[in-house]
């Protein structure tokens, strides 16, 4: 569990709370970093991500589960925010979880044409990260 109290800390609880988007990258085939922007669900211990079952970021976290997750900065540089944890491929998600990615993401959804329900159907691969670090400015 990541520490979320503190100035630093309450932060981030924030962050997680109310961005839109958080970059995962994980690490490709040759062991380079693959970082990519995605929407995601903070429940307050676990980051949810749903993606295509036949993307890059599946094959390479069923490979190797380490992630990193962060924010972007500031236009200057500040409120640096990278959570390195696990991520796990999942085949069942809570349903109050689900619910919540799908009202956070009810406009971005509509905008891509999708229903909640086909949005699921296309990206229903979940994958779950467990913050393991926490670190930034």
């Amino acid at each position: 569990m990541i520490d979320l109290t503190g100035d630093f800390g309450k932060r981030v609880a924030r962050r997680l709370q109310d961005e839109q988007i958080i970059w995962l990258t994980t690490t490709g085939g040759d062991g380079a970093p693959q970082p990519r922007p995605v929407w995601f669900f903070w429940n307050g211990e676990t980051v949810l991500i749903y993606s295509r079952p036949n993307a890059a970021k599946v094959r390479h976290i069923g490979k190797h589960a380490q992630v990193a997750l962060n924010f972007n900065s500031t236009p200057t540089g500040g409120d640096i925010v990278v959570i390195l944890g696990e991520a796990d491929i999942v085949d069942a998600v809570s349903e109050a979880d689900v619910s919540a990615y799908l009202v956070k993401y009810a406009e971005g959804i509509a905008s891509i044409n999708l229903t909640p329900d086909s949005m699921l159907e296309m990206y229903r691969t979940a994958i779950v990260v467990t913050p393991a670090k926490l670190r930034g400015q």
